[in-house]
């Protein structure tokens, strides 16, 4: 019998010098920074954070990394600047007093230039190498390009460009400069993205009346980096880039299990309930019990001494404390002892992206042990444009490569996923669904109960009857005598024919992977 050889790739040992940025999230995406000792073109229109980025970047590096800076402006006076990133956590004074960074404002002045005829760059070389040996820097930022260059014919504009960025070259400074971007080219001129050696470009949209600001890599001359776009946030602590990458590849599937609040779930589970660092899905109709069923988990969670985030999109944090306390969850202890915390948001105040980012620091401080966002469908757009499924597919492989559990609540039902296909998807990117519905017994409105897949484990197929009472949640066998069969709905025997069709198809695309 002839082994079996694998052939081993060729390593490759070379390390492309890089600087890094020290901006969560960027650094991911460039794969280690910007390109070390080169220049960094920055574009973007007015008001997508040109300045600030490009600000972080050099007070970043003299934080995280002792190499002093140059930020020299074209623009924006010394005394603006210093007043315009006051509401960041910027400690500027500290930081000129300390000689740990040099700013300055170069006035130009471009009827000089056309009455002359002449442009030479050798007055602002001269400034900027005085700049650098002040501070001795490692870094630095030139805004803007435009200002400086503005009204040059395009060959004298082509070659001073060349001319400035072989300088910073020569000088070994990690350099950014910033841009406008173009109508028709990325830059207004169509020629500075094609010398520089790196490209990132900013933007600032408003889709169905919600700003986002996003991050692209347009090139990055000797390295790989992520070519999509990524959001960014501006707050009091600074910039932040959502890296939209899957990380499936760094999962560590765990054998442990976590109870879900509910000794009935828990038994048609295998018996132990859901996988640690599993993804969940709660889905039904409005009054089906979702939150609540939440609630119970999340409940369970914090009387085993773990750390819940509860993430509540719908009702607000005191709400639910007080509905909970009817069913006998008293989540108020939990939220006190800070085993419990909750995030609020309505979903219009910002797009997904920005959500996610929001709760992925909550996530960084409090590093829980279960997620629960409540209801996903209230993030949802409209539209074939939406992103949800691949958003939420991204969340969901971050909170595993942290080994947290994450349990979503949506309203989705099979009669939803036969009107919008794009329903399924979110369904089938968790581990474990199970669904809650109102049927019709005896004659009577009763919640249901059952687990359409779990991946992993053995499951119960069984449709329980589903109760939610002072003493909490309770699951019971529905038994339909032969005087009760003919006082079944024609709807409720039709949902009963989905649910069980619905089933064997997942069941067959699960046993088909």
């Amino acid at each position: 019998m002839k082994s079996l050889r694998v052939k081993k790739s060729k390593t490759n040992n070379f390390t492309f010098p890089k600087c890094l940025t020290g901006m969560q999230g960027l650094d991911e995406i460039t794969t280690g920074g910007i390109p070390k000792n080169r220049p960094t073109l920055l574009l973007g229109n007015t008001g997508c954070g040109k300045t600030i980025m490009a600000m972080e970047f050099l007070v970043k590096g003299i934080e995280l990394y002792d190499e002093p800076a140059v930020f020299m402006a074209f623009e924006e006076t010394t005394e603006e600047l210093l007043l315009n990133v006051k509401s960041i956590n910027y400690n500027m004074e500290a930081l000129l007093a300390n000689k740990k960074i040099y700013i300055e404002h170069i006035h130009v002045n471009p009827d000089e230039f056309r009455k002359t005829g002449l442009y030479d760059l050798e007055g602002l070389f001269v400034r900027l190498d005085q700049a650098i040996k002040k501070v001795k820097a490692k870094r630095l930022v030139l805004d803007s390009l435009d200002t400086l260059f503005y009204g040059l014919d395009y060959r004298v504009l082509r070659s001073e460009f060349k001319r400035l960025l072989t300088w910073l070259k020569e000088k070994k400074v990690t350099a950014i400069i910033t841009s406008e971007i173009g109508d028709t080219f990325l830059t207004r001129h169509g020629l500075e993205e094609y010398v520089a050696d790196c490209v990132i470009a900013l933007d600032n949209r408003v889709t169905n009346q919600i700003t986002t600001r996003r991050l692209r890599i347009i090139k990055y001359r000797g390295s790989f980096h992520g070519n999509n776009e990524y959001p960014f946030t501006i707050d009091e602590n600074g910039i932040s880039v959502y890296p939209i990458i899957s990380q499936a590849f760094e999962q560590e599937s765990s054998s442990k299990r976590i109870l879900s609040g509910v000794s009935e779930l828990d038994e048609m589970l295998d018996k132990k309930g859901f996988y640690a660092g599993s993804s969940i899905l709660i889905s039904g109709t409005a009054g089906t019990g979702k939150t609540s069923l939440a609630a119970s988990f999340a409940y369970s969670v914090c009387q085993a001494k773990k750390t819940c985030l509860f993430c509540a999109f719908e009702e607000a944090p005191n709400q639910i404390i007080r509905n909970m306390q009817s069913i006998g969850f008293h989540l108020d202890p939990m939220v006190e002892s800070e085993m419990l915390t909750f995030y609020y948001s309505r979903p219009t105040l910002q797009n997904l992206e920005l959500h996610f980012l929001a709760i992925k620091k909550i996530i960084n401080d409090i590093n829980p042990t279960v997620v629960i966002l409540d209801p996903i469908t209230n993030l949802m757009t409209e539209g074939p444009n939406s992103d949800i499924r691949s958003m939420l597919t991204r969340f969901a492989d971050y909170l595993k490569t942290q080994n947290i559990t994450v349990m979503f609540t949506a309203a989705i039902t099979v009669g939803s996923i036969e009107r919008n296909p794009s329903d399924e998807g979110i369904s089938s990117m968790v581990d474990t669904w199970i669904m809650v519905q109102d049927i019709e017994v005896d004659a009577e409105r009763t919640r249901s109960l059952c687990v359409m897949k779990s991946r992993g484990m053995v499951h119960s197929n069984e449709v329980r009857g589903f109760k939610i009472s002072s003493k909490g949640i309770s699951l019971f066998p529905i038994i339909i005598g032969k005087s009760s069969t003919s006082s079944l709905s024609k709807r409720s025997a039709k949902e009963h024919l989905n649910l069980s069709t619905s089933k064997d198809s997942n069941k067959m695309k699960e046993t088909s992977r």
